[in-house]
C-alpha cells in the first residue's frame, strides 16, 4: 500500500494494552501528555461547564486537564489496565468518570457531550465510520470534535509511524464531512520539537 493511500486507522490491528506490558505503556503515557490536552482544550474552545468525552483516554491526562478547567470529564478506553491507572491518578470527583468502551461503542447516551477528544488514538480505531457515527451520536448539535495525532512523515516505521501523515489527516477530515460534520479543518501545531496534526470539526 502506498503511503498516500494508507487509511487514518492504519494501526487498527495493533495489539490491545493488557498485562504487564499494558501497565508499562500506561505509565509511559502519564508524563508529557499535558501539552496535548492543553492544545485539545484550545482547539475545541473548552469552557467551564462543558461536558467532555475523551475517547481512548489512556491513563487520563486529558481527562484531568479538562476537569481542572471546570468541565465535566469522561474518559473512555477499551483497556481495563489504562482505566485502573487513570483512576489511581485521578482525585475522586463527581465531575470525572472513567468508562470501558471504544470509539465504535461509546457507553454514553445520545447528545450527552459538548466536546469529544481523541488524542493519539484514531490510528488504532478498528472502524473509522463506526467511530464517527458514535461521536456524532453522543455529541450535542454544535458539539466540537478534536482528533489529534503525532504528525508522521511518509515512510516512517516503528513507533514513529504511530500518527498521521498529512494525507491521512486529510482523509480523516474528508470522512468527518461524509458523516455530516461541518466546519472541518486540519490544524498543524508545533509543541516543543514535536509536531502534531489535528482535525477539528463541529457536529450538525
Amino acid at each position: 500500500m502506498e503511503e498516500q493511500d494508507a487509511p487514518p486507522n492504519h494501526h487498527a490491528d495493533y495489539p490491545g494494552f493488557a498485562g504487564v506490558c499494558g501497565l508499562l505503556a500506561a505509565l509511559s503515557m502519564v508524563v508529557g501528555r499535558k501539552s496535548d490536552a492543553q492544545l485539545a482544550a484550545r482547539l475545541s474552545g473548552l469552557e467551564r461547564g462543558d461536558v467532555v468525552v475523551d475517547v481512548g483516554c489512556g491513563p487520563g491526562a486529558a481527562v484531568r486537564e479538562a476537569a481542572r478547567r471546570g468541565a465535566v470529564a469522561m474518559g473512555v478506553d477499551p483497556a481495563p489496565v489504562m482505566l485502573r491507572v487513570a483512576k489511581l491518578l485521578t482525585r475522586p470527583s463527581a465531575e470525572v468518570q472513567y468508562l470501558e468502551g471504544a470509539a465504535e461503542s461509546i457507553p454514553l447516551p445520545e447528545a450527552s457531550a459538548s466536546i469529544a477528544w481523541s488524542i493519539a488514538t484514531v490510528h488504532h480505531w478498528s472502524d473509522i465510520d463506526a467511530g464517527l457515527r458514535e461521536l456524532r451520536r453522543v455529541l450535542l448539535p454544535g458539539g466540537r470534535l478534536v482528533a489529534m495525532e503525532r504528525r508522521a512523515q511518509r515512510g516512517a516505521r516503528g513507533h514513529e509511524s504511530h500518527g498521521w501523515t498529512d494525507a491521512q489527516a486529510t482523509a480523516f477530515a474528508g470522512r468527518c464531512g461524509d458523516h455530516g460534520f461541518t466546519d472541518v479543518r486540519v490544524e498543524r501545531t508545533k509543541i516543543g520539537r514535536r509536531s502534531t496534526i489535528s482535525v477539528v470539526a463541529t457536529a450538525p
